[in-house]
């Protein structure tokens, strides 16, 4: 990929079925100004090609993959600006077109494809003088709404959709991963150990099947294996367990830390 798309602030994202990454936005020059570029790569040509770019300029924020399509919203543009735009992009014909604005203008900490829908958090910040804010988009109805108190409130750490469930690895130190009940907005702990000592901030965090993998600083890689306690899809207590394993990144990778991880094919 050219050194010079490769900055700070931009969105990378996996299509599934498709073997390939897309890379959009971020940040350009020494200036530091946000970008409207988009790179694919493709894993089974080896290379990585030039796209239509996006309609805004923008860096840190939100980016999913919804039914095959890739969408994004907020994040900040011109003069580090807030904005509200969002979106849409089919891989088939590599057009961008605008979807409804978010109704608010805030920058991206995180963010899930859960339920269909894409969910945006601009994250906590200590010493929690503000609440956070979230917002939801339904792709069927083309419209954002206000994502539940209890989900943007637990919602502190990095995300992964597991089980049809979304889990958040939080960001406090040594803590417990944990899962969030749809059904009453509440957030339950994952019984297991804490995130193992080897993995340092910053990170990033995928999942695959019933893994999650979160790879760290000097590029260690923490693997937790989820089980689900409560085979009965009836019982509506969320009831999961983890086991950590962690594989040590080369020695030569020591002092890196990640900004992006995708899976690609397992």
């Amino acid at each position: 990929m050219p050194e010079s798309r490769c900055a700070n602030g931009f969105r990378c994202v996996s299509v599934p079925g498709d073997r390939s990454l897309v890379v959009c936005g971020g940040v350009a020059g020494d200036g530091g100004c946000p970008v409207n570029s988009v790179m694919r790569f493709d894993l089974l040509l080896d290379r990585w090609i030039v796209m239509r770019k996006m309609v805004s300029p923008r860096m840190v924020f939100a980016g999913g993959v919804i039914g095959g399509k890739v969408y994004v919203a907020g994040g900040s543009g011109g003069d580090r600006v807030e904005i509200g735009s969002g979106e849409v992009m089919d891989p088939k014909d590599g057009v961008w077109h605008p979807i409804a604005d978010m109704g608010v203008s805030m920058s991206c900490y995180d963010t899930a494809v859960f339920d269909g829908k894409l969910f945006v958090t601009e994250g906590w910040f200590w010493p929690f003088y503000f609440g956070p804010r979230g917002q939801v988009y339904d792709p069927v109805t083309n419209s954002w709404e206000c994502m539940a108190k209890g989900l943007r409130e637990g919602w502190t750490g990095s995300s992964v959709v597991m089980f049809g469930h979304l889990f958040v690895v939080s960001e406090h130190e040594r803590s417990k991963l944990k899962v969030y009940d749809l059904r009453n907005d509440t957030w339950e702990t994952v019984r297991g150990a804490s995130l193992p000592e080897k993995i340092h901030k910053p990170f990033v965090v995928n999942g695959y099947n019933d893994r999650i993998y979160i790879t760290g600083r000097d590029l260690n890689v923490a693997v937790g294996f989820i089980f689900r306690l409560n085979n009965d899809l009836t019982d509506k207590k969320l009831d999961f367990m983890v086991r950590w394993q962690v594989v040590e990144g080369p020695h030569g990778f020591s002092n890196l830390a990640p900004s992006s991880a995708q899976i690609l094919y397992a």
